[in-house]
């Protein structure tokens, strides 16, 4: 497809990323791979396909800065962010045609499930407030998903099969105009290993009066989580919650941060006493810990007001507005 760029980050992704690239080949579009230090067979797989361009990194540098790698490497006016484990099934034009319209920074399509059901409360979210975010942090939101406040959050009043502009398209199948990429200086390396790196550049491309816009007719077919759940559970709960309160610390408000901090202690301390009874206390202690300090700095340093982001792409712009 001529104009369009595919830009994926893989991480032992070897099961995942064959069918991947082959839906993407067929689009004939460019294809970037960067993958973050896999120890399977990643390599060996994304190499199989001619056409597909590998960038190796020799250690993980994390999402965010893997796919500014990739999409750096890209020449295309728009670029396809795509997971190694969503399918393209059509509709690429159509996001395209979404990205034509000029104040339209990033477009994403629908996603399903094996079954072909639409991944609801994924595939579309609203920028989470400090609220939806102690919600999510406590579990309230798991046992009682229909709140108010996580219906909202997570559009699960949208219809998925229309058209719409949204605030945050999921970053596994969202089409970027490079242009607003470059000038919104990529993705924050700071959101590292992974998690809420798309959230700020959605939430940065709106507040520079950019669109972001829902395109059914675009579709993949994804299985969710495939490097997340390769994770050991402390580890996986310390990325996540660092790169929660960092998205805090940038994004919200002081009183939405205080929601949002305490939450995270709230938690911490529950699941450090879980973890002692677990048999896993010194483990525990030493992650839920980190990520009490890492809540009391995001509440004493104040609204951060930008994220590290690569040298090379730093914003060289001014604010759009509609």
């Amino acid at each position: 497809m001529r104009g369009v760029g595919i830009a994926i980050v893989t991480h032992n992704s070897e099961a995942e990323v064959g069918a991947c690239l082959d839906a993407a080949l067929a689009s004939r579009a460019e294809i970037v791979v960067v993958d973050n230090a896999s120890t399977d067979q990643t390599r060996r797989e994304v190499l199989r396909r001619a056409g597909v361009r590998l960038i190796g990194n020799p250690w993980n540098r994390g999402f965010a800065a893997a796919a500014n790698q990739a999409i750096d490497a890209l020449e295309q006016p728009y670029v396809l962010l795509l997971n190694p484990d969503a399918v393209p099934l059509g509709g690429l034009g159509a996001l395209v045609e979404a990205l034509s319209e000029r104040w339209t920074a990033a477009a994403g399509g629908k996603l399903v499930d094996e079954l072909g059901r639409p991944q609801a409360g994924f595939a579309v979210r609203r920028f989470p407030s400090g609220l939806a975010l102690a919600l999510e942090t406590l579990g309230v939101n798991r046992l009682w998903p229909g709140n108010p406040v996580n219906r909202r959050y997570r559009c699960l009043d949208l219809n998925l099969e229309a058209a719409a502009e949204v605030e945050q398209p999921a970053g596994a199948f969202m089409m970027i105009r490079r242009k607003v990429w470059q000038e919104l200086g990529g993705f924050d390396e700071l959101f590292h290993p992974l998690w809420f790196e798309d959230v700020d550049f959605c939430r940065r491309a709106r507040e520079a009066g950019y669109r972001l816009r829902y395109v059914p007719s675009a579709v993949a077919r994804h299985r969710g989580a495939h490097s997340a759940g390769k994770l050991s559970p402390l580890d996986r709960q310390l990325y996540w919650y660092d790169s929660l309160l960092k998205y805090a610390a940038k994004h919200l408000g002081l009183a939405a941060r205080w929601v949002t901090c305490l939450a995270v202690v709230l938690r911490s301390v529950v699941r450090a006493i879980m973890g002692i009874f677990l048999l896993r206390g010194r483990q525990a202690l030493s992650v839920h810990g980190r990520i009490i300090r890492l809540a009391a700095r995001c509440l004493v340093s104040g609204r951060r007001q930008g994220g590290r982001l690569s040298p090379a792409y730093q914003h060289q712009g001014g604010s759009r507005h509609r």
